[in-house]
């Protein structure tokens, strides 16, 4: 099968060749990619700066896929040949709480990710694809809206009329805004660029913070809300924000820590987080039975991913440019067309 292989950190080792097509064993399905879309996680592994220890040599990357089944192994019963899937990030998490070693067994590294012909899926880890999408659109589901669905459901218990705030206009964040204005919250967006935020906006966000004109956002944010602050807070920016984040957000407020785009690590003021009772979760994605409850929300509230681009199989080094170069939405690699 064709397949991109990372030879070694760096774009310029991302090659595209040949390599073996697997074949399932028990309990396995061999999945043709349809798409795959990527994560700033994928950008992070390329680069090196993802648990570079774990990466194995020759890495087929990219952890989100949609496809179609084409072979299973003995004793497959949850698919057959011809449904479409999902592949799900943590492949072993199925249900509740989260084992201790969950990254090990992640799709795009240290496994083999969706960047190629075929994959393996193991059947308790594979979700069925929403019926009403193209692969392009399916393959944006299993990190970008399922981190946002268990961000502000299962984590933030986002209730009618609350507050939520999203930071930026990336895979995440408009999945983020969307799902909240379907759920009757209301919901503040902040973004360096004016157009992001009117474009957010046209999604249901209430309220837009352009961060680079306002420093300060988390006073613009306070005087948006009586100044109480939000109920709920994406962050995905991490860094020293983090400190800019719990002053937005209400006391006992919820943050949901996402995200390190501008830093893996933080200075932490202690005494506004004591004060304010603030909570901080880390999210690492979700469980498989979030992502099948996902779905049965996108498919009741009809609502269709933001796709910034899609690029063909042969441009995926494009598509990584496009995502460090910043999107609206996804970017999508079109494998089977």
């Amino acid at each position: 099968m064709k397949a991109w292989q990372l030879k070694d950190f760096g774009l310029a080792n991302l090659q595209l060749g040949e390599a073996v097509t697997p074949v399932p064993k028990a309990g396995e399905l061999l999945v043709k990619v349809g798409a795959v879309s990527l994560n700033f996680r994928d950008k992070a592994i390329l680069e090196g700066f993802y648990e570079p220890h774990l990466v194995p040599k020759d890495l087929i990357p990219v952890s989100d896929a949609a496809g179609t089944i084409v072979a299973v192994g003995e004793g497959v019963t949850r698919f057959s040949v011809g449904d479409r899937v999902n592949s799900h990030l943590y492949s072993r998490w199925l249900d509740g709480e989260p084992a201790h070693d969950e990254p090990a067994h992640c799709f795009g590294s240290p496994l083999p990710g969706g960047l190629a012909e075929y994959m393996i899926i193991h059947e308790d880890s594979a979700v069925g694809a929403p019926h009403n999408m193209t692969d392009e659109q399916a393959s944006t589901l299993p990190i970008a809206a399922l981190t946002a669905w268990y961000s502000l459901v299962d984590y933030g218990q986002l209730k009618l009329g609350q507050t939520v705030l999203v930071q930026g206009t990336g895979g995440v964040s408009i999945f983020a805004i969307q799902l909240a204005a379907a759920m009757g919250a209301k919901v503040i967006v902040t973004s360096s660029s004016d157009e992001n935020l009117t474009r957010a906006m046209a999604l249901g966000a209430q309220a837009g913070i352009n961060y680079r004109k306002m420093p300060d956002w988390e006073t613009e944010v306070l005087a948006l809300t009586e100044g109480k602050g939000v109920d709920l807070l994406l962050d995905v920016a991490g860094g020293d924000g983090i400190n800019q984040s719990i002053a937005a957000t209400k006391a006992a407020g919820r943050i949901a820590q996402i995200g390190f785009l501008t830093g893996q690590s933080t200075n932490l003021s202690l005494m506004p987080l004591i004060f304010r009772q603030t909570t901080i979760r880390g999210i690492a994605v979700a469980p498989r039975s979030s992502f099948d409850r996902m779905n049965e929300f996108l498919n009741q509230h009809a609502i269709s991913p933001v796709i910034d681009h899609i690029y063909p199989f042969e441009q995926a080094r494009e598509a990584y440019e496009h995502l460090s170069n910043g999107a609206f939405g996804k970017v999508v690699i079109s494998v089977a067309n």
